[in-house]
């Protein structure tokens, strides 16, 4: 990461648009860089595997800014970026051009919540690609229910999108109902 580690010294109670504006920095910094260094074994993990290599991406993208927060003492609950079972997806019909939404709540070590990092990461069914920057969002609110309302009143296509969890258990439904 090519930040200072200094940057919430001495204020642990720093606030979350900081920490925000922190990370976006992070990701405009390291994205790109990373997708072309991990390029072949993130291809080979999507050919087997599928959407997980997403996920092994993420890993790889928000691990130095969980090693920034534990040596600041902050925590992020779920690890960045976020439970992928309540997260929410939309995008175009031929799923070139997918969006997910997932959030994780900060905390101090004192247990103080400081606020919600919402990270999207667009993201191609077909084949394994970025067709954008991930980004970042600051909330103050924290619970989900909270980050779930102000979120529907940001994004019209978040409101209207299932959790994954209900989703995942529909279409399981729905195939039961085939056979």
């Amino acid at each position: 990461m090519n930040s200072s580690p200094t940057v919430f010294s001495g204020n642990k109670n720093s606030d979350i648009y900081v920490l925000n504006h922190y990370i976006a920095n992070h990701i405009t910094e390291n994205w790109q860089t990373l997708l072309l260094k991990n390029q072949d074994k993130l291809l080979k993990t999507f050919n087997k595997a599928g959407d997980m290599a997403y996920g092994a991406y993420c890993y790889k993208l928000f691990r130095p800014i969980h090693q920034q927060l534990k040596h600041t003492g902050l925590r992020p609950s779920p690890w960045l970026p976020g439970d992928f079972n309540i997260s929410r997806e939309w995008g175009n019909a031929n799923q070139s051009d997918q969006q997910r939404w997932m959030w994780s709540t900060i905390t101090s070590n004192e247990g103080k919540a400081l606020g919600t990092i919402v990270t999207i990461i667009f993201h191609d069914h077909t084949q394994f690609r970025l067709p954008r920057q991930p980004q970042v969002v600051a909330l103050t609110e924290t619970s989900k229910e909270a980050v779930v309302e102000a979120l529907s009143k940001r994004s019209t296509d978040f409101k209207n999108a299932l959790e994954f969890q209900i989703e995942y258990a529909e279409y399981l439904r729905s195939l039961e109902n085939e056979g």
